[in-house]
């Protein structure tokens, strides 16, 4: 079904490998439309309830995009690329579902914003992320630049971006860019806990979690949006179930509806 990303899902969590381990899974572009087609099979499989995205092999998740794409592009066409990468990421960040990056090696320039579009990150240890872009006279178009002042802050994103440089796994996590680091070989692992975890609450009430997060960051009322979300939550027989099973003493039984 897909060129260029392996896909295996387990107890409702969906697995999305990218598969170019020769390049240490760079993105070109028939990378790029299978991650926009397996985040609509994402939203529209009943089936899958999470969703782990990682890299081939043991160094990369994946260490940039496909240079050899940009040669010879026009303002218009660079232009293009850009938008055409950052729908495809906003689709990402946008999604319905948890999604989760299992960073296992270098997540470097569009790698880094992967990784940033995803809701949360692990790392393995030995995990590097940048942006470096500048070194080939270029900025981040995927997002990239907004992803990382909003996860490390002003000053440590402009020292990143403006530099080109990498950092640590360890350092990621100091700067709050991922949440845990982990051996590799209990990377997916770790993910898969969590995400069993959340698979287990109400997925009306996830998605909105994920909506309303988001809308912290986009040119809305974050407070009106959450206001609008947590009366949707009202409507939905997971809170009547939900609500009931706390008073009761009792674990839900969440159905999505």
């Amino acid at each position: 079904m897909y060129q260029t990303i392996l896909t295996s899902i387990e107890n409702g969590i969906l697995t999305v490998t990218i598969n170019r381990p020769d390049k240490l899974n760079a993105l070109n572009k028939d990378v790029m439309n299978d991650l926009e087609a397996v985040t609509k099979e994402i939203e529209d499989n009943e089936e899958i309830k999470a969703v782990i995205i990682t890299g081939a092999g043991q160094k990369g998740f994946v260490a940039g995009a496909d240079i050899s794409e940009f040669v010879g592009l026009s303002h218009g066409e660079g232009m293009d690329l850009a938008r055409r990468g950052q729908d495809i990421f906003f689709g990402i960040e946008n999604c319905s579902k948890p999604i989760v990056a299992a960073v296992n090696g270098f997540a470097l320039g569009g790698g880094c914003e992967l990784a940033m579009a995803c809701h949360f990150r692990i790392a393995s240890e030995n995990a590097k992320f940048g942006q470096p872009e500048v070194n080939l006279g270029l900025i981040p178009g995927y997002g990239g630049t907004q992803r990382l002042v909003q996860l490390i802050g002003k000053g440590r994103a402009l020292e990143l971006l403006m530099t080109g440089g990498m950092i640590d796994a360890q350092t990621a996590l100091q700067y709050g860019l991922v949440n845990y680091v982990v051996p590799q070989e209990a990377l997916i692992n770790k993910a898969t806990t969590i995400l069993q975890t959340i698979a287990l609450k109400a997925p009306l009430a996830i998605a909105r979690c994920i909506k309303t997060a988001n809308a912290v960051y986009a040119s809305q009322d974050g407070y009106k949006t959450e206001l609008e979300a947590f009366g949707d939550c009202f409507e939905t027989e997971d809170m009547k179930e939900g609500t009931s099973a706390f008073l009761e003493k009792r674990k839900p039984a969440v159905t999505g509806k």
